[in-house]
């Protein structure tokens, strides 16, 4: 099983667009069995998705030519022996539990970032969606 995460600049970003990407994520991924997380500013996306390959590779094609995107990059591909989001068709995360400021993006922050870094951003969403299922937050 693959896991990747890229990162991208919105084009026209705004709470419609969001509603959209997630809406078409939930009901497109299941079917392609992806799962996964997107975290969203208006500076940026980053988002893990995790699932089969062959569907992975397709995804990351349709988003890498969806002019809701731009500057699209891989930050990390590897497969992976479990999802990190097994129950989510895509998470987002509401309140980015991204440390980094948008100086610090700018800066290269995430180019720099080490593999356990970009993981450790997931995670504490995947954390935190924990915690809220189950009242403990």
């Amino acid at each position: 099983m693959k896991q990747l995460i890229y990162r991208s600049q919105p084009f026209g970003f705004d709470n419609s667009m969001l509603a959209g990407i997630l809406m078409q994520a939930r009901r497109n991924n299941p079917r392609n069995g992806i799962t996964g997380a997107l975290i969203c500013r208006q500076d940026m996306y980053i988002q893990l998705i995790e699932g089969p390959n062959d569907a992975i590779d397709g995804l990351f094609a349709r988003i890498s030519g969806d002019d809701r995107h731009t500057n699209v990059q891989v930050m990390l591909s590897e497969e992976v022996v479990e999802r990190m989001f097994p129950d989510w068709a895509m998470l987002d995360d509401a309140f980015p539990s991204m440390t980094w400021s948008p100086e610090e993006i700018a800066g290269g922050a995430l180019e720099d970032a080490t593999t356990a870094a970009k993981r450790e951003v997931f995670q504490h969403v995947a954390n935190r969606a924990g915690e809220r299922a189950t009242g403990s937050d």
